[in-house]
């Protein structure tokens, strides 16, 4: 059986300073996989609360434009930019004035590390 999602940012919820609609994990199987996805709205002129965790994420830009910080390094992206956010590296999000900039957000694994846990 096929599921599918439709980005919308209706659905979106306010989370990390902007609106975060989750996609992936959803129900849609017995195991949860081994990867997040959440599609990320940041309104024209503002910027996402600093984030840091220990999760790798690449970030693929849908529409707008904007800047994204990371560990101090400054960089613009638009549509189509690709970018990675390598574990814990604090990095903020700029949405450029007079555009809300969109992307799409993957992070692995799925779930941050407890340390001293045991796989």
């Amino acid at each position: 059986m096929i599921e599918k999602v439709t980005i919308d940012a209706d659905s979106a919820v306010e989370e990390f300073g902007m609106r975060c609609q989750r996609l992936i994990p959803q129900a849609i199987g017995p195991q949860e996989p081994p990867l997040g996805a959440m599609a990320c709205f940041l309104e024209a002129g503002r910027d996402s609360a600093p984030d840091c965790h220990d999760q790798d994420e690449l970030m693929v830009v849908i529409a707008g434009t904007g800047a994204v910080t990371l560990a101090g390094e400054r960089t613009p992206i638009g549509p189509g930019d690709l970018v990675f956010l390598p574990r814990n590296r604090e990095h903020v999000v700029h949405s450029a004035a007079g555009t809300r900039l969109s992307w799409l957000s993957v992070y692995w694994p799925l779930y941050e590390p407890v340390p001293g846990a045991t796989a």
